[in-house]
């Protein structure tokens, strides 16, 4: 096997090994909004996941750059709630395109072909057309440093309030996401990603 020590890696190469390892990788594509003017937020985040279920808890980190913190954890900081949405092909463009880096006076969502919905326990508006999608409110945050305790990033514990399914995904009676029917993209490395292409049940020892 290939050996290398973390610790002689650049930030770089780190990036690289982890991403392109860890995989496939679920991507949170939430909205946040400024409390001061209003302004809603979008952005897709893969440093996410399941926390807890008697306390329904997800995950979401977002690196700081240059030692600034970005829009969304600003306003989730701000705000304490935003709108998890889940990506299949049918907005994987729309979702691409607010990861471009803006102003934080300019909204992501800005001439896009996107219909805001209203949500119902939070001030947050939801994409209308993502399959999938969580309210949530904050729950914890905690900053994460580097050995000479400056903050690098901001990992975010969220209580997810209400859940959303496309009836085309969603079997009522069993309370059952088909994962076939939502064909969920997940994020890989670099520009790439991926679909579900396989499915094998194993049983658990008891």
């Amino acid at each position: 096997m290939y050996f290398y020590s973390a610790d002689k890696l650049t930030a770089k190469q780190n990036y690289k090994f982890l991403t392109g390892s860890v995989i496939p990788k679920p991507i949170a594509w939430i909205t946040t909004m400024n409390k001061q003017n209003k302004l809603v937020n979008a952005a897709p985040f893969s440093y996410f996941n399941v926390v807890a279920k008697d306390l329904p808890l997800i995950s979401l980190s977002i690196n700081r750059k240059d030692n600034e913190m970005k829009d969304t954890a600003k306003n989730l900081l701000s705000q304490h709630e935003g709108v998890i949405h889940l990506v299949n092909d049918s907005v994987l463009k729309l979702m691409n395109q607010t990861a471009a880096t803006l102003p934080s006076e300019k909204s992501e969502l800005e001439g896009l072909d996107i219909t805001l919905v209203d949500s119902q326990s939070i001030d947050v508006p939801a994409i209308k057309e993502s399959p999938i999608r969580y309210e949530v409110k904050l729950h914890q945050h905690i900053e994460i440093k580097d050995h000479e305790q400056t903050t690098i990033s901001d990992l975010f514990i969220l209580e997810v309030l209400n859940y959303y399914f496309s009836k085309e995904l969603f079997d009522a009676k069993k309370e059952y996401v088909d994962p076939i029917a939502f064909d969920p993209i997940s994020r890989l490395a670099g520009n790439s990603y991926s679909h579900i292409n396989k499915i094998m049940d194993i049983k658990r020892p008891d």
